[in-house]
């Protein structure tokens, strides 16, 4: 499986943050199926935005993607994602980008062009197959740079000039660098070959970028295809809006997780099909938050028990096209069942499967302590021990208004009691 990765030049956003926990998913999903899954993501760290932000910011290009591919990593971290099999970065790969762009050539289907090299779309007769649509749709839609060295508008960069202030490499059409889509061509090519299974991104990508990709690698390799199967989440809004810092409503993951744990994100991205539309709300973050209350709750004082096989009827759910809304309305039932049942063994059996419900959806990670008690509040665990010592001496005592007193004062420190068959505990609100 191949994923597009960032573009290091700024922080993630939650947009950039969907395709990396949907395909997260379906790595671990794949890993549960088959003997041996290679899963690749690679990090652009030549590009055009990267060069732009580095001059503005006044630093280096090399501190620049050093620091946002450090950010993105403690980013996607935090939001529970498993490390690839292979994470390249297009720097590293250059001679096999010039490999690819020489066969490309050789055969035709490109042509150098005043110190750039471009593919030539008119040459590829299935060019527009991916997003079906003809090559003068696509164009008409599309943003096209008009230049001078192109033979037809909609041929793409595959090579280009670099001045001496920008980064560059020596090839056999001059001192250079690659373009955006010949780079992923060539990673996906090192690491998993002509053709493999699985190509992954956000609906954005369909095109231009995957279009050029698979126009690149099949008249490269002379194959039929790139992959067996291309899977494309749907665009992420806020607030029914597109994301944009002029509209002020441009979100990073950092920012969420000044006020939001990482499993609360992770899980408000998985609640929509990753094919659908997800409009991000407060609203969404909100179910999240308590889906997870209710789902490490039932966990709480059965932290020794051993996961189990995830049920059939969540795997068969994350099998038909990776339904995650699917899946979580199972694991729901499965948590009443818990709550319902008066039977201990029956009671275990089902935070068993719970445990291995979840795991593949990369959901409770933590413990049930850390997580109910793990909200900020204004008060230490000492402190709300202590106060919950005096609430049940007051209740001994039958002096119920000074016990809700103190119930009352917790809960406006951002503290929740609840009495269970074992005793008081507490929670973050």
């Amino acid at each position: 499986m191949y994923v597009c990765g960032p573009t290091v030049y700024d922080r993630a956003h939650i947009g950039n943050a969907r395709p990396v926990v949907v395909f997260d998913v379906l790595y671990r999903l794949l890993k549960l199926m088959f003997p041996k899954v290679t899963y690749v993501r690679n990090i652009t760290d030549v590009d055009d935005k990267i060069n732009a932000a580095s001059k503005n910011l006044g630093i280096s290009i090399d501190e620049l993607t050093v620091k946002t591919t450090a950010q993105y990593h403690k980013d996607m971290n935090e939001l529970g994602v498993l490390s690839p099999d292979h994470e390249p970065r297009a720097t590293k790969h250059i001679p096999e980008m010039i490999l690819l762009i020489e066969s490309l050539i050789e055969k035709g289907y490109a042509y150098e062009s005043q110190g750039h090299v471009l593919f030539k779309v008119s040459e590829f007769k299935s060019y527009g197959h991916l997003s079906r649509r003809n090559p003068d749709e696509l164009l008409a839609g599309a943003r096209v740079e008009i230049a001078p060295y192109k033979q037809d508008a909609g041929d793409f960069v595959l090579w280009k000039p670099s001045t001496e202030d920008l980064p560059g490499w020596d090839s056999p059409w001059g001192r250079g660098r690659p373009g955006w889509h010949i780079e992923c061509s060539a990673m996906s090519w090192k690491y998993l070959g002509e053709v493999f299974d699985i190509h992954g991104g956000g609906i954005d990508l369909i095109f231009p970028h995957h279009e050029n990709e698979a126009a690149q690698s099949l008249c490269a390799h002379g194959t039929k295809k790139m992959a067996n199967f291309w899977l494309h989440n749907g665009h992420l809004t806020v607030d029914g809006s597109k994301m944009s810092k002029s509209l002020g409503n441009f979100l990073t993951v950092d920012d969420l997780l000044a006020n939001h744990r990482g499993e609360t994100i992770r899980l408000a991205l998985l609640m929509t099909h990753y094919r659908q539309p997800l409009d991000w709300t407060d609203d969404v973050l909100f179910q999240a938050k308590h889906t997870l209350d209710r789902l490490y709750s039932a966990l709480r004082g059965y932290e020794g028990v051993e996961p189990s096989q995830a049920p059939r009827e969540i795997l068969e759910a994350l099998e038909d096209d990776l339904n995650t809304p699917l899946a979580l309305s199972h694991i729901h039932q499965i948590v009443s069942g818990i709550h319902k049942s008066a039977d201990e063994n029956e009671k275990k059996r089902l935070i068993g499967e719970l445990k291995g419900a979840v795991r593949v959806l990369g959901l409770l990670q933590s413990s049930p302590e850390e997580w109910l008690q793990g909200e900020k509040t204004k008060i230490s665990a000492a402190e709300i021990e202590s106060f919950i010592e005096q609430r049940n001496l007051a209740r001994k005592n039958k002096d119920f208004a000074e016990a809700d007193r103190v119930r009352k004062h917790l809960l406006d420190l951002g503290v929740q009691l609840e009495d269970t068959a074992q005793g008081t505990i507490w929670r973050g609100s």
